[in-house]
């Protein structure tokens, strides 16, 4: 089977240019998903195959065909999956705090990526897992998953050009003052990790945005907003202005109170790739930090 990634009508703006040029251009297909619609695929023209170096005239149906992903090595696995949207390039999933999002050495399966296989296999889709934006384990919230290619490459280049808007929620340990800024620090692996990261001279620029809403006792309720995706960014960040998250032990956070880091993403902004719509969604604050609210903040 094959499925459509792109269709256009070609305008006044196009007419001139090579179909090559307008889907690389104005559609932002790559030139790995060009060859790949070249050669196991379909390029139409008003229902005519045509070659990407051929020109077009305003009114030309433009229409893009791939043969249909075959599923990677990720083995399906059924499980319950809070699926907040899904349209032909993309799903939003609400993913629950300890869910793994794709297999690794440490846990080959039961990860979100098994759940989405397994759902897309009963749909009948043969398609590859890509998460667009990446969840610790022990975070919880909303999660974009592209359904084809195309989408993904787009979502990249949102995340390059900053227009993609992920804001979180979080519960920290003091009273984190002032009450807005932007942290504004590079991170790098630790010395002699794997896993943890720091604040280092020689790491990857990563900017965070931060508004305390509120103080509790010995607690700060805030809203961090990431301009760039740093694995571990948001607790890293914190624990190095000594505010680590609470439950988060790996950043020097105490797991008193709660189980794990007290960090949610609570809301995604985007422009639809496809059809250009304004998309918003949000995630209601899960229980157990809903808890540590009720008991430090009244």
């Amino acid at each position: 089977m094959q499925e459509e990634l792109i269709r256009f009508t070609a305008d006044a703006a196009d007419a001139g240019q090579t179909v090559r040029e307008v889907l690389q251009k104005r559609y932002g297909v790559s030139r790995r998903l060009l060859i790949r619609a070249k050669f196991k695929g379909l390029i139409t023209r008003n229902g005519t195959l045509v070659f990407v170096n051929e020109r077009l005239q305003a009114g030309d149906v433009i229409v893009v065909l791939v043969n249909e992903e075959e599923t990677e090595a990720v083995a399906p696995e059924e499980m319950p999956l809070v699926i907040r949207y899904e349209d032909e390039d993309l799903m939003v999933i609400a993913k629950p705090a300890g869910l793994v999002v794709h297999p690794t050495g440490n846990h080959a399966s039961g990860t979100l990526a098994n759940g989405v296989i397994a759902y897309w296999k009963r749909q009948g889709e043969k398609r590859r897992f890509r998460a667009v934006n990446r969840l610790d384990k022990d975070t919880s919230g909303l999660l974009i998953i592209a359904k084809n290619q195309w989408a993904h490459e787009q979502f990249s280049r949102m995340q390059q050009d900053r227009s993609l808007k992920r804001t979180y929620l979080a519960i920290a340990e003091g009273i984190v003052e002032p009450g807005a800024g932007t942290m504004d620090e590079p991170i790098g692996l630790a010395e002699n990790s794997f896993i943890t990261r720091q604040v280092r001279a020689d790491g990857q620029s990563a900017v965070t945005h931060f508004r305390v809403l509120t103080h509790g006792e010995g607690m700060s309720f805030v809203e961090l907003r990431l301009e760039t995706g740093r694995t571990h960014q948001i607790r890293v960040h914190m624990s190095h202005r000594g505010h680590p998250l609470a439950g988060d032990d790996l950043y020097g956070g105490a797991r008193t109170h709660i189980g794990r880091q007290a960090l949610h993403a609570a809301e995604l902004a985007f422009v639809h790739p496809r059809s250009g719509n304004e998309m918003h969604f949000r995630e209601p604050i899960p229980e157990d930090m809903q808890q540590l609210l009720n008991q430090f903040f009244r």
